[in-house]
């Protein structure tokens, strides 16, 4: 049966539709426009969402774990929780972020997390429509830059290898599909070069590179961004260092925290400016801690203590609690942009660094059935996904 979804405004998210009709048949959008021009079968099934906005559902590229649960624990029993949080905010899609630990450990979780994407990708999820889905693996360590690692445990990082690497693709029976990395590290050249050919999104981030360095990182493959300014050489007006071309080159896209504690808004609102509206992408880099209480919550094998929305571990910033709703209405503020333009970069420009723009993070002809439901204040009415209303 047809579903049709009414409401004050639209946003595909790169027009905005006034008086607008979405029709969803068999999990993917059959017709959007005005209510005028959509013909709605007789027997369709009609939800009328009044002066709220239909907008994509978000898509979290870089996210470690929330609702008490750590990604690095993989089974489906720990996924469902932090699944189900992310969808309460608003996230149909995600990528489940893995984070430095020892070599075996994290060839389980990825073999673990490969198959929980295999499920997603084989609709296995249909009929529930309470959990994001995971549409592939981001591997944020191990090929990252001691002198700038984060809370990543300096003796568990490694060379750039395509050994390891390939042992790595396999265990996750090559869902991996986001790659962060450090260009100046021995073998990273390689690697990206390696990794691109594969059809991962490789992205430099805890990195300390000069600024050839990161064009050679560059001009070998990378093209993404790992939440910029945190883990990287600072910009320097004389030594502009890796942010001086993730900031200017062309055809590179960026992500960013903008929760007010891991950049200033000031920054946010220059970020904005310099990468502009289509190349920005919003994450959450959200730990276990997310949806919780403050107190002592574990990030990969890392104790991590929260106080007042602040992550640290050892006296560093160990990831956020930030979801990605909030991410979109701070971004509103911080960067003084519109609703839509901040939704962009929570979905169709994620969409669009990972290659999906056809079927996720549009509202379109043909496009997956997840929609977002939100107040006009940027705030979540209801996440529908897969076309499931519950």
């Amino acid at each position: 049966m047809a579903t049709a979804l009414l409401a004050r405004r639209l946003l595909t998210p790169c027009q905005a539709i006034d008086e607008a009709a979405l029709l969803l048949e068999e999990g993917t959008i059959s017709d959007v426009g005005r209510r005028s021009d959509v013909l709605i079968p007789p027997h369709t099934r009609v939800f009328d969402f009044g002066e709220a906005i239909l907008a994509p559902g978000l898509i979290d590229i870089h996210i470690h774990g929330g609702a008490g649960h750590d990604i690095m624990e993989a089974s489906d029993e720990n996924l469902a929780p932090i699944e189900r949080l992310m969808a309460k905010h608003g996230v149909s899609s995600y990528y489940p972020t893995t984070v430095t630990a020892p070599v075996d450990v994290t060839l389980r979780s990825l073999d673990a997390l490969g198959q929980a994407v295999g499920r997603g990708l084989d609709r296995v999820y249909a009929g529930d429509g309470t959990r994001a889905r995971p549409l592939g693996i981001h591997l944020e360590g191990p090929f990252l830059s001691h002198a700038k690692r984060g809370v990543h445990p300096a003796a568990l990082l490694q060379p750039a290898s395509r050994e390891l690497f390939d042992r790595m693709w396999q265990a996750a029976a090559g869902h991996v599909r986001l790659m962060t990395i450090a260009p100046e590290i021995n073998g990273a050249i390689d690697l990206i070069g390696e990794a691109s050919k594969r059809g991962v999104c490789v992205s430099i981030g805890h990195s300390d590179a000069q600024l050839r360095q990161a064009r050679a990182g560059i001009k070998a493959g990378a093209r993404h961004a790992t939440h910029t300014f945190n883990a990287m050489r600072a910009l320097d007006h004389r030594y502009p260092g890796l942010l001086g071309a993730v900031l200017t080159e062309s055809g590179v896209t960026a992500d960013i925290i903008v929760d007010g504690i891991h950049v200033d808004p000031v920054v946010v609102d220059l970020f904005v400016r310099a990468r502009g509206l289509d190349a920005s992408v919003l994450i959450t880099d959200a730990i276990s801690a997310t949806g919780m209480p403050n107190g002592k919550y574990t990030l990969g094998g890392l104790e991590v203590e929260v106080r007042s929305g602040r992550c640290e571990s050892n006296g560093r910033l160990a990831g956020s609690v930030l979801t990605l709703d909030r991410a979109v209405r701070n971004t509103v503020k911080f960067a003084n942009i519109s609703l839509q333009n901040a939704i962009r970069m929570a979905t169709v420009n994620p969409a669009r660094t990972l290659g999906i723009e056809n079927r996720k993070g549009t509202l379109s002809v043909g496009a997956d059935a997840d929609i977002t439901v939100f107040t006009p204040a940027g705030e979540v009415l209801q996440t529908i996904i897969g076309g499931i209303i519950n």
